[in-house]
Order: C-alpha cells, then structure tokens, then sequence
C-alpha cells in the first residue's frame, strides 16, 4: 500500500485492527509531514485515530500524550534530513522510534506518567530526559 492509498484508509477508517499497529501509526504521521504543516499533520492525525479507535470499539485507546509526543518527535527527525525522502529511509534512519524492547517515549516520561488518566486525555509535557526527572 502506497503513502496515499494508506492515509485514503485511514481517513475512512476502513484499516483492521491486525493490519494498523506501531509501524502503521508512524507512518501515517509521517505521510501526513511530508505535504501538512506539523499542526495540520497532528489534527489530522488526532481525528483519525480518534475515528479508528471508535471504529474498532476501542476508544479508550486513544492516547492523546503519546500522539502528540510521536507527531512532534517524528516532524523534528524530518526536519532534520529534510522533507522528500522515501518512507523506507526515514524507517531506516531512525529505527528507535519502532523499538518496542526501549520505547522511546521513556526517555522523555515516566511509566507511571503515560499510564495516567491525564496523559490519555490531554498532552502531558515531558517529566524526564534522559533518564532523569525533570519535574
């Protein structure tokens, strides 16, 4: 499937469950970078994982902290190599954004912050770097 013929399937939400997990919701996030303005991608991409979750009577897995974290994380590593490359290099180049052992949110949070209430609800700013608190 194509960069269009995905965000065409997400945007319906027509995608299954088994076929859109981690490396699917980064990919939609970065097809939408590559032709939005980072706010633009993150409504985008807000909207229609809201969506999708509803479509698959799942709506308490939207996260809205882990969204926001991953559209922005992703648009710096674009901005960074610059936009227009292909899907496949950016996956290459930054293969921590899809390491499940070592999330890399962790760096930025603690466990007990991204399994909070709040942080499903609303964007919840990062309490820790490198390993450290910051808050």
């Amino acid at each position: 499937m194509n960069d269009r013929e995905l965000l065409s399937a997400f945007e319906a939400s027509s995608l299954s469950p088994g076929t859109f997990g981690h490396r699917a919701h980064v990919r939609v996030a970065w097809a939408y970078l590559q032709e939005l303005p980072v706010g633009d991608a993150l409504e985008r991409v807000s909207e229609g994982l809201r969506r999708l979750t509803r479509a698959f009577g799942k709506e308490g897995m939207y996260h809205e902290t882990v969204t926001v974290a991953y559209v922005l994380l992703i648009n710096e590593r674009i901005e960074r190599t610059g936009r227009g490359g292909t899907w496949e290099d950016f996956e290459a180049q930054n293969s921590d954004l899809f390491d499940r052992d070592r999330p890399i949110l962790e760096r930025y949070y603690k466990p007990e912050t991204l399994k909070s209430d709040l942080a499903r609800r609303i964007f919840v700013f990062p309490d820790r770097i490198g390993g450290d608190e910051i808050v």
